[in-house]
């Protein structure tokens, strides 16, 4: 019924309505921007469902508010917040509602019916994998469709009966050279990490591949902005785990893996977190004979190249080899130089050492290039982007200059 209009950066929002019967009418306001207040809204009926962080819900709750009057005051509670379980996405239908949320790194599809607010979630067999979902173009229907891929299953979508609790296979990705997902494993791991928590890690290889600790293992990590990377199907792994590798996803801080607190843990005066669970996750894999201390590889991009140049200066013996694409290394002169235009909007992640001592020396002290001393490295291969507008050039430059 509603022509939505939707302004927000990374942490605030704010949506105006129009009534698609009155199109010349001015946009009706939901609720006024509030630093911090990211919320999004559908509607059923006679009412508007509202997905909102206010009161202090970071992983979010779902409320319901009369189109009569939509004020925050007439927010009712219809899905309470819970810590650790992320609310990604809700669609409104007539008779339902379909929410993606996630928890401890794994999504999950929950159907309420909104005649009785009977819940339930669709399953599945694997033990990790990735899921979407898309409302279609039907408002008045049971039918959802969902996209479902694991590191062994290329991408599948499915209409699911929402009513019925059926699903039907609509398409499966091809795999142009063949692939066959009996000859391989995935699996999902948690790595102790020192201070208590658990490192969710998600991982493939062949049915063949000896788990005696001989396997060579690429471990990938991120571990910024609140990015989480999916379990899901990638044809490029295949190429390794057939030759005898062990393909790894390390879930650390910095991403909402396991809610938004798993992302405040990894940012700012936290980011240490972020490297202590990679290698966490490397010392585990190593522990049960996945692979060897020695014989990892790790491989991350951007952030994530931060991410694997840090631990090459703390774990350099547990990495055989690291890969380090267009890596964001030099943190601390990029984070002092307010004229680069990308600087100023990431202080609210890393911090402002132009206005902070403290933050200065906090983000000397990981700084992958500030860092790097007279030690044993891993192999390292590293590249940049002439004209990459985001991480520049001389950062990967300069970090190898002194490596060498």
């Amino acid at each position: 019924r509603f022509i939505e209009i939707v302004a927000h950066d990374h942490q605030t929002s704010e949506v105006y309505l129009i009534d698609a019967e009155t199109p010349a009418a001015p946009p009706r306001l939901v609720a006024a921007r509030i630093e911090g207040h990211e919320y999004s809204v559908e509607h059923t009926g006679d009412r508007l469902i509202i997905t909102t962080n206010s009161d202090g819900a970071e992983d979010f709750k779902i409320v319901e508010a009369p189109i009569a009057d939509w004020s925050m005051a007439n927010w009712r509670e219809i899905e309470p917040h819970r810590q650790g379980r992320l609310i990604l996405n809700v669609i409104a239908f007539s008779g339902h509602l379909a929410r993606l949320e996630r928890a401890d790194g794994l999504p999950r599809i929950v159907i309420r019916r909104l005649a009785d607010g009977a819940e339930h979630a669709i399953a599945f067999d694997e033990e990790a994998y990735s899921l979407g979902m898309s409302g279609g173009y039907e408002f008045d229907t049971t039918r959802l469709r969902f996209t479902y891929s694991s590191m062994t299953t290329p991408a599948q979508t499915y209409d699911y009966d929402m009513e019925a609790r059926t699903r039907l296979l609509r398409k499966t990705q091809e795999v142009p050279s063949g692939h066959d997902p009996a000859h391989y494993v995935t699996r999902r791991l948690q790595a102790p990490a020192g201070d208590g928590e658990t490192v969710p890690i998600s991982i493939l290889y062949r049915k063949d591949t000896p788990i005696d600790g001989s396997a060579p293992l690429l471990l990938y990590g991120y571990g910024a902005y609140g990015i989480s990377i999916p379990a899901a199907f990638s044809t490029n792994r295949l190429s390794l785990v057939d030759r005898g590798f062990v393909y790894a996803i390390a879930h650390i801080r910095g991403g909402k893996d396991k809610g938004y607190r798993w992302y405040t843990g990894g940012k700012l005066k936290g980011k240490i977190n972020t490297f202590r669970d990679f290698i966490a996750a490397g010392e585990y894999l190593a522990a049960e004979r996945f692979t060897g201390r020695g014989n990892i590889v790790a491989h991350g991009g951007s952030a994530g190249g931060m991410l694997v140049g840090a631990v090459a200066n703390l774990a350099p013996d547990l990495f055989l080899g690291i890969i380090a694409d267009v890596p964001f290394v030099d943190v601390l002169n990029t984070m002092l130089d307010k004229d680069l235009p990308l600087t100023p909007p990431e202080w609210p992640e890393w911090g402002n050492p132009l206005t902070s001592a403290e933050e200065f020396r906090y983000i000397r002290s990981y700084s992958p290039y500030d860092n790097v001393a007279r030690k044993a490295y891993p192999h390292i291969f590293a590249y940049g982007g002439l004209t990459d507008p985001r991480v520049t050039y001389w950062e990967p430059a300069k970090w190898v200059a002194r490596l060498r």
